[in-house]
């Protein structure tokens, strides 16, 4: 016997998980298949192994599926999330408090230098 040439364990016992399989039309003209987990989200468009073409999802008859645009929504910033939390005022007193903090503790600094 090889070396991790085979595996001595077997498949009895073993439950696959369910899957589909869905087809796929490149640009030109071929079609290819691709195998998915029973529960995954489809993607429209999806690479062919063989040929690198883009390929576009077949529905069960052979036509090509509709294609549905996602709307998007914008990403929430660091600024958003802040207004979400406090006012404008707070956030500018809120900095009026940290830079007052800071010259202060930069006063401090320069004193103990200079002695």
């Amino acid at each position: 016997m090889r070396l991790g040439g085979q595996s001595l364990q077997s498949e009895e016992g073993v439950v696959f998980s369910e899957r589909q399989v869905r087809e796929y039309r490149a640009t030109d003209g071929s079609t290819f298949s691709v195998t998915f987990a029973a529960e995954a989200e489809i993607p429209e468009r999806w690479t062919s192994p063989k040929s690198g073409m883009e390929g576009q999802l077949l529905e069960e008859d052979g036509s090509l599926a509709a294609h549905t645009v996602k709307v998007e929504k914008p990403a929430r910033t660091h600024w958003d999330m802040l207004l979400e939390r406090r006012t404008r005022a707070e956030l500018e007193e809120l900095l009026e408090e940290r830079l007052q903090y800071l010259r202060a503790r930069r006063g401090k600094t320069t004193d103990k230098k200079a002695s």
